[in-house]
């Protein structure tokens, strides 16, 4: 595999994306800083394909990642490669307002083929190159220039066996024929509502310090305050103000700006600096929140009971048992919430749909019907239908002595 010198121009990035453009896939990592920023600063990009790779870094003076970001973001024949991609299609999302398409997340496949529920990328490499990771430039400081040899070797890496191992993940998904196992998961992945930052919505994110209309409709007001403030001084909204300290606020607002001051959570600046001035004009011009925004109530899982509990942790037990029987993940089949609702007697579930049922979903239901039993085979536990069950030759009481 070719790997090219540390892209630093508008004219080799696209020659580099018009080479890639023409491939199956591409492998598509990122470097970014997020803790002193509001949106993660996206400090390299790394991408190649199964021929040649090569780091870009976006904070060159002059660069224009358009071609990069149309490459990711409006090329349907390419597929994007990423691994636990979420934070890299975030960025993409913030620059574009598109998330990248199509996607395949490796992270997610390996659920499907294995029982790792979030394997990281160096298990990732090791279980399938038999290769070790250097981590040592993990945590540097990827705004600093210049980068050094230590930091774009470590960073190509990412891609470079990502481009080797995702064709040997698709071959296993295709001979055990769950591919289309993962669509869905792949399409939430890419889905760009995960990744909007709505003012409207802020507040959701905030734990709801009751159902009052007046309270809730000044914890909107604030998030979407917060947001705006975080955004305009590119800070984490945490520095504005933490999520408890808004809750507070929403609950008992103060009448005065000298009583922020006395707010746990805020210095005694407050009391007079232009922020809290604004915060209070916030304050003052809150709605209740109208009745068709309200959050829906809390809604109670049905009652298991004791019998129930005890059925619910024998669906547990066979999910631990299938997942090892056919190596998968079991948080792919299933939750633990959907399990007891299925012992409680509730049956529209997605473990009863599609491939989940063919695959869990049916022992799941015989055996909360009692059509389905354990058994220890050589020490190993193991499912038995009942119908199949070889029947129990019943035991002769021994005849009384006779006098």
């Amino acid at each position: 595999m070719k790997i090219h010198p540390l892209i630093t121009d508008t004219q080799a990035l696209a020659d580099l994306c018009d080479r890639l453009a023409q491939s199956d896939f591409v492998a598509v990592d990122t470097e970014f800083m997020r803790e002193n920023t509001y949106y993660p600063l996206l400090c390299l990009v790394q991408i190649g394909n199964e021929e040649e790779a090569a780091a870009i870094d976006p904070l060159a003076p002059g660069i224009d990642l358009a071609p990069l970001l149309e490459l990711l973001t409006n090329n349907e024949d390419v597929l994007k490669v990423f691994h636990a991609g979420g934070q890299d299609v975030e960025i993409i999302y913030n620059l574009t307002g598109r998330t990248p398409h199509p996607i395949f997340d490796t992270q997610i496949a390996m659920m499907a083929i294995s029982q790792s529920e979030q394997i990281g990328y160096a298990n990732l490499v090791e279980a399938w190159l038999s290769k070790t990771i250097d981590k040592g430039a993990r945590f540097t400081d990827w705004s600093r220039r210049p980068l050094t040899e230590r930091q774009i070797e470590y960073a190509i890496g990412d891609v470079t066996y990502l481009a080797k191992i995702f064709p040997r993940i698709l071959k296993k998904l295709v001979k055990t024929g769950r591919g289309q196992w993962l669509d869905a998961e792949m399409e939430r992945l890419a889905d760009p509502a995960n990744y909007a930052n709505d003012l409207d919505t802020a507040w959701h994110r905030i734990r709801p310090p009751g159902r009052s209309a007046a309270v809730l409709g000044r914890l909107k007001a604030l998030a979407a305050w917060r947001e705006k403030e975080a955004q305009g001084k590119d800070i984490p909204r945490g520095r504005i103000m933490r999520d408890e300290t808004l809750a507070d606020l929403a609950s008992h607002p103060p009448r005065k700006q000298e009583e922020l001051a006395k707010v746990r959570g805020l210095s005694q600046a407050w009391r007079d600096n232009d922020i809290g001035r604004r915060l209070m004009k916030v304050l003052e011009s809150a709605e209740d929140l109208p009745a068709d925004e309200m959050p829906d109530r809390p809604q109670r899982g049905p009652a298991l009971g004791k019998e129930g509990a005890l059925v619910a942790d024998l669906l547990k037990l066979l999910l631990k048992i299938r997942s090892r029987e056919i190596d998968v993940a079991s948080r792919l089949l299933t939750r633990s919430d959907e399990l007891e609702q299925l012992a409680a007697g509730v049956r529209k579930l997605p473990v009863l749909e599609g491939w989940r049922y063919d695959t869990f979903g049916r022992d799941a239901l015989d055996l909360v019907e009692g059509k389905l039993a354990f058994a220890v085979e050589n020490g190993r536990l193991k499912m038995t239908h009942i119908d199949d069950a070889a029947p129990v030759p019943p035991v002769e009481a021994p005849a009384d002595d006779e006098a």
